[in-house]
């Protein structure tokens, strides 16, 4: 009888290590998604408990819209200059920050809440849009590098998911954590989570933030400001981000206003738009590859061609059922847009200014949804809901014009 082959330690090492790398993957992309699945909640919550702050501190609609609008415009600002940092430092250094930053943000928040002071909740929100804004960036740059080409988009995916995940989280619990504990502790409800987060992401990702070759040139980064498909797939972002935002602000508003429930329940009820993004935005990279056969602009065309009626005829139901039907379904469609679009820009431009279209597209489709929740409750003090809601499904028209005419990456 032959004797049993021994295995030495450095092959027991190599059978090991794809198995602790796949975890790892995993361990990685889950604490980027707690981390921002918590800045989400912190960013989205003030809209769910709008009647609360308007009456605490006596604002108007458009002055309310700014709370939420506020985060979005920082991150607008924040966006390219935060990219061009990413591309020469070390994101895992740069998510440790954004953690710290939020928790800084989130009580500041809290004790001008308390305080009644306005400007300083402001200031303070403005703070939390500079960690919003990196913990994306570098959220999709790290959990690129650690997965691998077979599982890249769906971890991404997975990573974008984060966003209606927070949303709904947001939506769903504001109501129920201001009336127990007042509604300035909603800045500081959902620090923990992302503390969480770090927890399991800090030593799985070890390793993976520092970047690697030179970093792109001027000349490279004035390249992507130029090109007209760039442009084009950032104007679907503003597009898709406005409506988004523009229905997370002001539908909690619309049930409670219009159709007198009550905070809590219209919540509940609004969180299912952002909530059904978690399957949306996963699965539009699958029915762009496997349907499609790697087209994406049928995605996008389709995504507002189904938003448009939806959002312009939201107003004319009573019924409590047939409403969440339409959140549902215009929250599915519209985050078609908003999980492809960061793969989508990405793949129409030279690979060494990836994560520079990346920033682009973060910072122009934000630019929609700082503007949306602002000019939506502007509209709202001077026309009424049916009004705002009618501009609306505008905006989603147009977004069908412009995805009409959407490129293709080169080698779809």
């Amino acid at each position: 009888m032959s004797p049993r082959p021994t295995t030495t330690d450095s092959e027991t090492t190599a059978s090991n290590e794809p198995q602790q790398n796949y975890q790892s993957i995993w361990l990685v992309v889950a604490g980027a998604s707690l981390i921002s699945t918590g800045l989400a909640a912190y960013e989205i919550v003030p809209a769910s408990v709008t009647p609360l702050i308007r009456d605490s501190l006596g604002i108007g609609s458009t002055i309310a819209g700014f709370l939420v609008g506020i985060m979005f415009g920082t991150a607008v600002i924040a966006s390219l200059p935060t990219g061009a940092v990413l591309d020469r430092t070390d994101s895992r250094t740069a998510m440790a920050l954004a953690v710290l930053t939020l928790v800084v943000a989130g009580t500041w928040g809290w004790i001008a809440g308390q305080r009644g002071d306005y400007r300083s909740v402001i200031a303070s929100r403005a703070l939390g849009g500079v960690a919003y804004v990196v913990v994306w960036n570098a959220g999709i740059d790290i959990v690129s590098r650690a997965a691998t080409s077979e599982n890249r988009a769906t971890a991404v995916g997975i990573f974008t998911a984060s966003g209606p995940i927070g949303f709904a989280l947001g939506q769903g619990t504001g109501p129920l954590i201001a009336h127990r504990f007042g509604w300035p502790a909603i800045f500081v409800a959902f620090t923990g989570l992302t503390l969480v987060g770090f927890v399991l992401f800090w030593p799985a990702s070890r390793g993976l933030g520092a970047s690697s070759g030179d970093a792109p040139s001027i000349q490279e980064f004035g390249a992507v400001l130029r090109n007209r498909k760039v442009w084009s797939v950032g104007l679907l972002g503003f597009l898709g981000y406005s409506l988004y935002l523009f229905v997370n602000s002001w539908g909690a508003s619309y049930l409670t206003t219009e159709l007198g429930l009550s905070l809590a329940v219209s919540g509940l009820l609004v969180a299912v738009f952002p909530a059904i993004g978690v399957v949306s935005r996963i699965s539009s990279g699958l029915l762009s590859d496997r349907v499609f056969g790697g087209r994406r602009q049928p995605i996008v065309f389709g995504s507002f061609v189904v938003a448009a009626p939806l959002v312009l005829v939201f107003t004319r139901f009573r019924s409590l059922p047939l409403l969440v039907g339409l959140l549902l379904l215009t929250g599915f469609a519209v985050q078609l847009t908003l999980g492809l679009s960061f793969t989508y820009v990405r793949e129409i431009v030279d690979s060494r200014v990836a994560a520079t279209a990346v920033a682009f597209q973060t910072s122009v489709g934000l630019a929609g949804a700082f503007l949306a929740p602002i000019a939506g409750g502007v509209v709202i003090d001077l026309a009424g809901f049916d009004t705002a809601f009618l501009l609306a499904g505008c905006l989603a028209i147009c977004g069908i014009a412009v995805a009409w005419r959407a490129p293709e990456p080169a080698y779809s």
